[in-house]
């Protein structure tokens, strides 16, 4: 028989009302946070640049409807189409995606708050062209709000340990910032928040074998997409469910979350964007950024002493607990999506080659038998130290260390890497790359002309804030 259920109404669950009111009070007055923010946006837009070189991603941009187009619709850099803002929030967070280049959130859950800008884009360019007198500052105050609530959440709450993708949390922040850039009142702001924790979340399963898939690729853009569709549901006075959380039986924490609520370590400010981490050289999952940084100098070393990969007889990367869970792989690796999360395969490739590059997870260059024969020998072992500093709050390392074992018996000594380029540690170091990395994607795309242009108002933070939302999308327009 079961148990009776209060059907009384509730208040608001507490998570959702400090998000929402997080969003509508908080003013970011840091200035590390503005800097960061701008670093985020022209990082991000080089990182979908990119991805318009790869057929699988530009087959799943455009209208859904072929030929359909929307006057004063929001834009999709890089190309020529004007969207509704729901279609062009899929497109813009696909292709910022795409190519796993993008920053990173590392925690006791993973993920990508710059992800979130597909929402916000869309949604600032669209309300844009039908008058509203938003600036890029509105944008990066989005973002700065968006990278706090997924970052915050991913502190101490982790989705991927119930078997959800980290997209949840794009999802949510993106609603709840979205909300604001619509004008919705609080009440409504609320409501479309609940609608989240109702919706379905994305499975894992397209991140691990054998299921590894391209969904991984536009998973973030589709979580963008919905994002926009519940703000504007919300928009039109559809109720919310303020028990969406903690309702027993049939709200999230017990249906999705095991029973737990979520806990909190910080209260929400600009603390993660200021502590993002970026994705300066390589295209690789971020608990490998280290250990191909790492490989790259095996490669010299090895140059050096005139070994090849066949003087190998093994590899250990002494590394964290976080890594071994998502990127230790061994067997068949089926497509590009399945490469580019094996630590192996992005140690191997550098190793063999001195470069790892998007178009090195592709069919061809995978088609190499010297990659797999090393890959075999290359294992992991989780070093406990390297956990417990990847957890620190006044560390946050991602440490990879690679020993070469050879077949005469002898070692070249262990390459450790603890903090990655992209590293707030090395921001310094990697600032200058981080330019080059978007002067390079916006070469692929544009004239000299244009990147001038660009150039002029992206790299100068208060020309950048000033400009208009709408001059800004139809400068990098096709």
């Amino acid at each position: 028989m079961s148990s009776p259920v209060a059907s009384s109404r509730t208040e608001w669950d507490q998570v959702l009302v400090d998000i929402v009111d997080y969003v509508r009070d908080f003013q970011p007055v840091s200035d590390l946070a503005w800097r960061s923010a701008r670093l985020v946006l022209i990082d991000s837009l080089g990182c979908a640049l990119e991805a318009l070189e790869h057929p699988a991603c530009t087959r799943l941009l455009g209208p859904l409807v072929p030929g359909a187009t929307l006057d004063n619709g929001a834009r999709v850099p890089g190309t020529s189409f004007q969207l509704d803002p729901v279609k062009a929030a899929f497109d813009i967070g696909a292709a910022i995606r795409w190519l796993d280049f993008n920053d990173t959130w590392l925690a006791a859950e993973w993920g990508h708050p710059s992800d979130n800008l597909g929402a916000i884009l869309a949604v600032a360019d669209w309300r844009s062209r039908g008058g509203a007198p938003l600036s890029m500052r509105e944008v990066l105050a989005c973002a700065i709000k968006a990278h706090e609530i997924q970052g915050v959440m991913a502190l101490k709450n982790s989705f991927n340990q119930v078997g959800l993708d980290h997209v949840a949390l794009v999802k949510l922040a993106s609603t709840a910032v979205v909300s604001s850039l619509l004008g919705l009142d609080r009440a409504q702001a609320l409501a479309a928040l609940s609608q989240v924790f109702v919706d379905g979340q994305s499975l894992r399963t397209y991140r691990h074998a054998p299921n590894t898939g391209s969904r991984k690729s536009w998973a973030a853009g589709d979580a963008c997409s919905r994002a926009v569709r519940l703000a504007l549901i919300a928009q039109t006075g559809e109720m919310g469910y303020p028990a969406a959380l903690t309702a027993p039986a049939w709200g999230f924490y017990d249906v999705s979350f095991q029973g737990r609520p979520f806990r909190f370590e910080r209260d929400f400010g600009s603390y993660v964007i200021e502590n993002v981490l970026f994705k300066i050289s390589y295209p690789a999952e971020f608990h490998a950024q280290s250990a191909v940084e790492a490989a790259m100098t095996l490669h010299q070393q090895l140059r050096a002493l005139g070994r090849s990969s066949d003087d190998i007889e093994k590899i250990v990367i002494r590394t964290q607990a976080a890594c071994m869970r998502i990127i230790d792989k061994h067997g068949p690796l089926d497509n590009p999506a399945d490469r580019d999360h094996c630590i192996q395969y992005m140690v191997a490739v550098p190793l063999l080659f001195g470069r790892l590059t998007a178009a090195d997870y592709d069919d061809d260059v995978a088609a190499d038998p010297r990659i797999d024969a090393l890959r075999a020998r290359i294992g992991c072992v989780e070093e406990p130290d390297f956990t417990a500093d990847y957890h620190d709050p006044g560390k946050r390392s991602i440490a990879n260390g690679l020993t070469v074992h050879f077949k005469d018996g002898s070692t070249l000594d262990e390459v450790l890497v603890e903090y990655p380029i992209g590293h707030p540690r090395r921001r310094d170091e990697g600032l200058p790359l981080l330019e080059q990395k978007f002067r390079r994607n916006l070469a692929r795309r544009f004239d000299a002309g244009r990147q001038q242009r660009i150039l002029e108002v992206a790299l100068d933070q208060a020309r950048l804030e000033a400009m208009p939302v709408r001059d800004f999308m139809d400068l990098l327009a096709a």
